[in-house]
């Protein structure tokens, strides 16, 4: 692998969050990750089809959660743009399945 591929891949951080209107009161960190575990969190949410939102910023507030537990009220907002997103996504593709599973962050 080259240097440069490492590099990138070393760098990638991706978070899967979680939320059934059914179950839970608020969002779940149901996954996250640095590095290789990012590659394939990735690579796990393409394969599904689930949809990647690409939020740097909170990702990296995120990745800090521990897992299942419910998300703070500070990033309420900023999840809540990334839910009416992936909502969008799902209603244009006829498909609401993913909206109720995981969503994935990079």
């Amino acid at each position: 692998m080259s240097s440069k591929k490492s590099t990138s891949t070393n760098n990638k951080k991706a978070v899967a969050l979680k939320y059934d209107m059914s179950e839970d009161t608020t969002p779940r960190v149901v996954a996250s990750g640095k590095g290789l575990l990012a590659e394939k969190i990735l690579e796990l949410a393409h394969k599904e089809n689930i949809p990647i939102y690409k939020d740097p910023h909170l990702v990296e507030a995120l990745i800090q959660l521990d897992l299942n537990l419910e998300i703070p009220p500070e990033l309420y907002r900023a999840v809540a743009e990334i839910l009416a997103f992936i909502y969008t996504v799902d209603a244009a593709s006829g498909s609401s399945d993913n909206f109720y599973g995981w969503n994935a962050l990079k």
